[in-house]
C-alpha cells in the first residue's frame, strides 16, 4: 500500500468504526419497520384474542417501480362470508362475556384483522398480533422483551395462509385455531406445533370424496385443484385413494386465481376436450369463482361437480368494489337491504334509514347454509375460553393473578374439550362430513340440502351414509349421470385393457366356449367344470347334454324296429322249416344245424337291442359278450354246414368214407368247440378288465357321451378277431364248395352270405372308429343287423321260396338230381 493513501484509508476506517458503534448503540432499542397494522374490529378486554379473516377477496394490482416505498394494499371485492365468520367470533365472545359460568368476572377482548386474501399481509397481521403494534415513534426506549398481545388466534380460513401464519406464531407458542384450513400438511406438529383446527383434515375429506365418487359409479373423472398447499395436498390424497378404488383421472390441472388468463384458458380447453362428465374440484371459493366465471363465458355446462368444503357450501360471493376499509359497513348495509346512503333525489333506489328489518330479506349474508362453518368459528372461540377457564382455575370467580402464557393455553387446548370440540395429538377434531347437494329454487337461488354423512370413525364400508333423499344432478336431472371411460363389461365378457390408456379404459371380449363370467367387469373368464358348459350368453355354466342312443331317438326307433323285424323274420323262417321239417329240402340241408343257425340269428338280432338305451354296468357287459358269443355260434353253424357239403362231396368219391368221420355228433361238437373258445375269451376279458359305463367329454365340447368303455381293448379285438377268423374260414370253405355237382349244394348261398358278412365288418372298423358318440353305437348295431340279415336272406330265403312257392321242386327226385338240376 502506498504511504500517500494512508490518510484516505484512515478516514474510511474511522467511518466504519463509527457505523459499528452506532449500530451497537441501537441493539438495546426496538425498531418497527413499515406502517403499523390497524385491526378492522377491536375491543379491549382482560384477555385478548386475535382474529384473522379476509373481508375483501382481492386487492388492486399496482405497478411498483421500487424507486420509493411501496404503498399499502388497496383491498377490493367485499367478502360477505368472511365478515360472517368474524361476526360469529364476536357473537361467541359476547356470549362468553355475558356468561356467569364460563370465565366469570373476566372479559375477553379481540383484535380482528383483514388480510385481503394476501399471504404476505397474513404474516404481517400475525406479527402485529404477536407484539404491541400501536402508533408510536420509530424508536422506543422500552425493552424489546414484552408479553404477547393475544393468548390465541382464530383463523385463517385458507390452508396456504394458515401455513404461513402458523409458521410465524409457532415460535411464540400462540395457538392458532382455524375454522376452515383443511390441508393435511397442517397436522405435522414438527412444523406447526401451535396449529389446531375445528374442521377435519383433508386427509379424511379427500378419501371421503373418493368414496363418494366410487359410490355413484364414476370411474372416469376430471380433477381441478388450486396450485397451493390446500389444493395440491388434497388432490394428491384423493388421487391415491381413487386409484385404490379403481377410479381414473382423465386429467388433473392446477391454477391460482391470480394466474394469467391464458393459463386458465388452457384449463378450459382441457375440460372442453374431455370425455368425462364429472369434475372433482379441490379449490377454495375465491379461486372457484374465477374458474366459474371463465366457464360461463365459454358457455360450458352439463358437468357434474364434486366439490371440497372450500367452495361447496358457498352458493355465490358478493363481489362489491370498495375503495377503502371505511366503506366496509356502508357497502355491507347497502348490499344487505338494497338501499343507498346519501341518496340523491334523482335516483330511483330506496334510501337507507338505518332501521331496516331483516325479516323477509334473502341475501348471501342471511344465508344460513354456512352455519356449520360459523359453528366451527364459534367452537374455536369456546375451546380457547374453556382452556383459559381451566388455567385460571375458575369456579365462582377466576384467579386473575395466574400468569398467562400462550404455551400453557396451547397445551390445555390439546388436553381438554371445549364446547363440543376435541383436538387429538395432531390438533385435529374427529372427521365427520355432511354431504351437500345443490338444489336450485324456482327463484334462481340454491338450496344446500343435506343428503348424507361421512364419518371416518365408523368401520370401513360403513363410513358413507346417504339419506333417502332425492338428488338433483346436472341439468336438473334426477338420473345419476354416467362418467366412465368404457362401459361396464356385462356378465359373459371380460375386460381387456386398451393399450396406452388408463386401466379404466378397456374393451369387453366375449368369453370363449366353455368359459363364463357371472359378474360385471370381470377381468377373467372362469372355465366351467368338466361336466358343465357355458351357455350362449357365457354368464353361467350349465350341465352338458347327456347323449346316448336311446329308444326315444328316431335312429334308436328305426334300429329297434329293424332288430325286431329280423327276429320276427327269423322266427317265421324257423316256423316254416319246422312245418316242413320232413320235406326232402329241409332234411337234405341238415335241419339240426339249420334250426341252431336260426336260433343264433334270432339271438344276433336281439343282442343288438342291448346296445340301445343308457349304458349301465350290466348292459355294457351283456352287449359285448352276447354279441361275441351269438355271432360265433352263428358262424360255427355256418361253418358246420359248409363242412358237411365238402365232406358229402368227398364221401361220393370211390374209396372215401369221410362222412362217417363228420357225422351229427362231430358237427355238434365242432359247433360247441368253436363257441366254447369264444366263451373262454369273453370270460378272460370280463375277468381282467370288463367293459364299464363311462362319460366321454372329448368328442363334443358341449355334450357328455354316455358310452361303454371297452375295458381291455385286447379282449374286445380278440372277440372281433375270432369272429373274423371264423367268417374267413366259412368264406374259404364255401368258396371251394360252390361248384360241387350236388343239386342240394347250398355252398353258393353261404359264399355269398359270407361275402356280405365280411364286407360289412371290414367296413365297420373304420366307420366305428371315426363315428362320434352315439353314432358309433349305431354303426355297430347296423353291422350286427346287416350281417344277420345277410346270413338269413342268403341262406334261408331261397329255401323258403322253394318250400312255399315251388313245392314241386321239394321232392326227393329233385334232391337226388334226377329232375332239373337246381342249386339251392
Amino acid at each position: 500500500m502506498s504511504p500517500q493513501r494512508w490518510p484516505e484509508q484512515g478516514c474510511v476506517l474511522l467511518q466504519l468504526l463509527l457505523l459499528v458503534s452506532f449500530s451497537q448503540s441501537e441493539e438495546s432499542l426496538c425498531r418497527r419497520r413499515g406502517e403499523p397494522e390497524i385491526p378492522q374490529l377491536s375491543k379491549d378486554g382482560d384477555i385478548m384474542l386475535g382474529g384473522i379473516f379476509y373481508f375483501h377477496s382481492s386487492w388492486r394490482n399496482q405497478q411498483n417501480p421500487y424507486t420509493q416505498k411501496p404503498p399499502p394494499l388497496e383491498c377490493i371485492s367485499l367478502n360477505f362470508r368472511e365478515f360472517q365468520f368474524a361476526q360469529a367470533m364476536l357473537f361467541a365472545i359476547e356470549e362468553i362475556n355475558n356468561s356467569t359460568e364460563l370465565l366469570p368476572g373476566v372479559s375477553l377482548g379481540y383484535h380482528i384483522y383483514d388480510t385481503c386474501g394476501s399471504v404476505v399481509k397474513s404474516i404481517k397481521v400475525t406479527l402485529a398480533l404477536n407484539n404491541e403494534n400501536d402508533n408510536m415513534s420509530s424508536f422506543s426506549d422500552e425493552s424489546c422483551t414484552r408479553p404477547v398481545r393475544v393468548q390465541a388466534i382464530v383463523g385463517e380460513t385458507s390452508s396456504s395462509p394458515s401455513t404461513a401464519t402458523a409458521t410465524v406464531s409457532g415460535p411464540f407458542h400462540i395457538p392458532l385455531i382455524s375454522h376452515f384450513a383443511t390441508c393435511a400438511c397442517l397436522s405435522d406438529k414438527s412444523k406447526y406445533p401451535s396449529f389446531l383446527r375445528t374442521v377435519p383434515s383433508d386427509y379424511y375429506q379427500s378419501r371421503a370424496l373418493a368414496h363418494l365418487v366410487k359410490h355413484f359409479g364414476w370411474t372416469w373423472v376430471g380433477a381441478v385443484r388450486t396450485n397451493d398447499d390446500y389444493g395440491n395436498n388434497g388432490m394428491a390424497t384423493f388421487t391415491e385413494t381413487a386409484q385404490q378404488l379403481g377410479i381414473c383421472l382423465e386429467y388433473s390441472v392446477s391454477f391460482f386465481r391470480t394466474d394469467p388468463t391464458e393459463k386458465i384458458q388452457k384449463i378450459i380447453d382441457i375440460i372442453k376436450a374431455s370425455t368425462s362428465t364429472v369434475i372433482v374440484a379441490f379449490v377454495p371459493n375465491l379461486d372457484m369463482d374465477v374458474l366459474m366465471q371463465e366457464l360461463s363465458l365459454h358457455n360450458i355446462t352439463g358437468y357434474q361437480w364434486v366439490g371440497s368444503e372450500g367452495w361447496i357450501s358457498d352458493s355465490h360471493v358478493a363481489k362489491l368494489n370498495s375503495s377503502n376499509n371505511n366503506n366496509l359497513f356502508t357497502e355491507f348495509w347497502e348490499a344487505l337491504f338494497s338501499c343507498k346512503f346519501n341518496q340523491s333525489q334523482s335516483e330511483i333506489q330506496r334510501e337507507c334509514t338505518g332501521h331496516e328489518d331483516l325479516n323477509g330479506v334473502e341475501n348471501s349474508f342471511t344465508d344460513m347454509s354456512l352455519m356449520p362453518i360459523f359453528n366451527n368459528v364459534y367452537k374455536g372461540v369456546y375451546a380457547a375460553a374453556h382452556a383459559l377457564h381451566n388455567i385460571l382455575r375458575c369456579n365462582e370467580t377466576c384467579n386473575t393473578s395466574v400468569h398467562l402464557e400462550p404455551s400453557t393455553v396451547r397445551s390445555t387446548l390439546k388436553l381438554g374439550k371445549g364446547e363440543d370440540v376435541y383436538f387429538n395429538e395432531n390438533g385435529d377434531p374427529a372427521a365427520k362430513y355432511e354431504i351437500i347437494n345443490w338444489q336450485p329454487r324456482k327463484t334462481g337461488s340454491v338450496d344446500f340440502v343435506s343428503v348424507g354423512l361421512y364419518d371416518a370413525s365408523l368401520p370401513a364400508g360403513k363410513q358413507l351414509i346417504l339419506l333417502n333423499k332425492a338428488f338433483i344432478w346436472t341439468r336438473s336431472s334426477k338420473q345419476v349421470p354416467l362418467s366412465v371411460c368404457s362401459e361396464k363389461c356385462p356378465p359373459g365378457t371380460r375386460k381387456v385393457l386398451q393399450k396406452g390408456k388408463p386401466v379404466c379404459c378397456h374393451d369387453c371380449l366375449r368369453c370363449a366356449e366353455g368359459e363364463m363370467s357371472n359378474i360385471t367387469d370381470s377381468i377373467t373368464c372362469v372355465r366351467c367344470p368338466t361336466e358343465s358348459w357355458s351357455n350362449d350368453r357365457r354368464d353361467a355354466c350349465v350341465t352338458k347334454e347327456i347323449v346316448f342312443l336311446s329308444y326315444e331317438d328316431i335312429m334308436g326307433m328305426l334300429l329297434t324296429a329293424a332288430a325286431l323285424f329280423g327276429t320276427s323274420l327269423t322266427a317265421a323262417v324257423a316256423f316254416i322249416f319246422f312245418r316242413h321239417r320232413k320235406t326232402p329240402l329241409v332234411r337234405a340241408n341238415n335241419s339240426e344245424l339249420s334250426f341252431l343257425l336260426l336260433f343264433s340269428l334270432s339271438m344276433c338280432f336281439l343282442c343288438s337291442l342291448t346296445f340301445i338305451g343308457q349304458p349301465s354296468e350290466w348292459s355294457c357287459v351283456l352287449r359285448h359278450t352276447a354279441f361275441g358269443i351269438t355271432f360265433v355260434l352263428c358262424l360255427s353253424c355256418v361253418l358246420g354246414k359248409t363242412m358237411v357239403v365238402l365232406m358229402a362231396f368227398r364221401a361220393t368219391l370211390p374209396g372215401r368214407n369221410v362222412m362217417k368221420l363228420f357225422g351229427p355228433t362231430q358237427q355238434r361238437l365242432s359247433v360247441l368247440g368253436f363257441t366254447l373258445i369264444q366263451v373262454i375269451i369273453c370270460v378272460l376279458w370280463l375277468t381282467i378288465s370288463p367293459p364299464f359305463p363311462s362319460q366321454n367329454f372329448k368328442e363334443f365340447k358341449d355334450k357328455i357321451i354316455l358310452e361303454c368303455s371297452l375295458g381291455s381293448a385286447v379282449g374286445f379285438w380278440s372277440v372281433l378277431g375270432y369272429i373274423g377268423l371264423l367268417a374267413m374260414l366259412c368264406f374259404i370253405f364255401a368258396f371251394l364248395a360252390r361248384k360241387l355237382p350236388d343239386s342240394f349244394n347250398e355252398a353258393k348261398f353261404i359264399t355269398f352270405s359270407m361275402l356280405i358278412f365280411c364286407a360289412v365288418w371290414i367296413t365297420f372298423i373304420p366307420a366305428y372308429v371315426s363315428s362320434p358318440g352315439k353314432f358309433s353305437v349305431a354303426v355297430e348295431i347296423f353291422a350286427i343287423l346287416a350281417s344277420s340279415f345277410g346270413l338269413l336272406i342268403c341262406i334261408f330265403i331261397p329255401k323258403c321260396y322253394i318250400v312255399l312257392v315251388r313245392p314241386e321242386r321239394n321232392t326227393k327226385k329233385n334232391m337226388m338230381g334226377k329232375g332239373v338240376a337246381k342249386s339251392y
